[in-house]
């Protein structure tokens, strides 16, 4: 599949199949993720795989009180927790500093997207999740103090599998772009 029509089929699957993800579908996702770039080469995303009761305690951790809404992906067979230290180098430190802008939120986005292609071209679905209690999580996988988790990507296959895109409004180019000299 080439990129274009990858980036075509990709959805947010929200309805997983039971079948279990392979191994090595998830280590091509990591590799593809491991080669995006990040700030001064600082790297700074942490994939944590999370499966099988740990997924399922993970789950119950995290999707509470206010995050109950999203509890339905824990019938994902994969949560893959996307973790950023917020330490980074002395460069990306300064920059930050300079900045006021945190690097790592757009290194991990871009290693994020990444895994989510491979995933894609690989015949799997994902959904990005952001809403779940990211202390729980950071307190669960004992993370240390500058390490933080941003997002979750819920993997597997979708229920619907084999099924084309849904119809999804998109802006027109015009609306979303603006060419300046």
């Amino acid at each position: 599949m080439k990129l274009d029509e990858i980036i075509k089929n990709r959805y947010s699957v929200r309805k997983f199949a039971s079948k279990a993800v392979k191994k090595e579908d998830i280590l091509a996702c990591l590799e593809a993720a491991r080669l995006a770039p990040s700030a001064c080469n600082s790297q700074p995303t942490h994939f944590y795989i999370l499966q099988n009761d740990v997924k399922n305690n993970f789950a119950d951790n995290v999707f509470t009180k206010l995050y109950r809404p999203c509890k339905f992906f824990k019938n994902a067979p994969v949560l893959v927790a996307l973790a950023v230290d917020k330490g980074a180098n002395t460069a990306v430190k300064a920059g930050q500093r300079i900045t006021g802008r945190p690097f790592y939120m757009t290194d991990q986005a871009i290693a994020g997207e990444h895994f989510v292609l491979k995933a894609t071209e690989l015949g799997l679905g994902t959904c990005w999740v952001g809403w779940f209690d990211s202390k729980k999580a950071a307190e669960f996988l004992k993370l240390k103090d500058t390490m933080e988790v941003h997002n979750l990507l819920a993997l597997g296959y979708s229920e619907a599998e084999n099924t084309p895109r849904p119809k999804i409004n998109r802006k027109k180019l015009e609306e979303i772009s603006t060419f300046l000299g």
